[in-house]
């Protein structure tokens, strides 16, 4: 008898302490996804181009090159409606001969306010990788909602980057 209610005691814990992990957890939602194809259009086609020989997570890439350093402008959203959350511009990336580094940006306009951008400085690429998972989060407060995000990638120096499995994604504040 002793011995049912210590295992049902510690059942009990084990749920319960479940419970609790699972609500700490920020769950994501997809705001916007970007299938890659040869038939994909880029805000700034210029150095960008589909590559079906080296893919990611799906058919393809997005192989882009720089000769120097250069902002990318790849996509942009319109308006995302959502506010009071944490914006999180996320991508599979690998690069080859980078000099320099390689790093996601997001730009978020607001009306009347102008735009402000989040650069993914913490873990940039450099050199030549594999595929790497990389994001930039932009931290929006209650009334901010951006009418449009512009989704970069950004080159310090020379080098081409691949890019798989992009998405916009959408998560509390924590």
């Amino acid at each position: 008898m002793k011995d049912t209610r210590i295992c049902t005691i510690a059942v009990c814990l084990l749920l319960l302490s479940g419970l609790g992990c699972r609500s700490r957890e920020a769950p994501e939602s997809v705001l916007r996804e970007f299938p890659l194809s040869a038939a994909v259009e880029t805000v700034n086609p210029e150095g960008v181009s589909f590559d079906p020989e080296s893919p990611g997570a799906s058919a393809g890439s997005l192989k882009i090159t720089a000769a120097g350093p250069r902002v990318v402008e790849l996509f942009r959203t319109g308006d995302v409606d959502v506010e009071d959350a944490r914006l999180i511009y996320r991508a599979r990336v690998k690069t080859q001969d980078v000099e320099g580094q390689v790093y996601l940006e997001m730009y978020c306009r607001f009306a009347g306010k102008g735009s402000f951008f989040s650069r993914g400085l913490d873990a940039p690429l450099t050199g030549t990788t594999g595929w790497t998972t990389v994001e930039t989060p932009f931290f929006l407060k209650k009334g901010e909602n951006p009418d449009d995000v512009a989704l970069n990638l950004v080159f310090t120096g020379k080098g081409a980057a691949w890019m798989d499995d992009i998405r916009l994604l959408r998560a509390p504040l924590r």
